[in-house]
């Protein structure tokens, strides 16, 4: 399970770091993408304390769950910030 579980999530991590540059205009995608990214990141950490370690992966699998939780954050800002610009004379 531990090492399913890693490359899951290691698929996961890229592809939702490239689709994040892509959509940075596109808060409605950046929001869900950051919201299955938590939901990612409470599944990694459950694992990664729950299930039996592999030695070899131990180390990354921790290392990509917190860089799970900045991307989260990164994708938080892109969707909830403010989209309107203004414009002074």
């Amino acid at each position: 399970m531990f090492t399913t579980m890693f490359w899951i999530l290691a698929i996961w991590f890229i592809i939702n770091v490239i689709r994040m540059w892509f959509v940075t205009d596109n808060q409605k995608l950046q929001k869900t993408f950051a919201w299955i990214n938590v939901v990612a990141v409470i599944v990694g950490f459950w694992v990664y304390f729950g299930a039996t370690k592999v030695s070899g992966i131990d180390t990354w699998f921790n290392i990509m769950n917190y860089a799970n939780i900045v991307v989260a954050l990164v994708q938080f800002y892109f969707g909830y910030r403010n989209s309107t610009t203004i414009k002074h004379a």
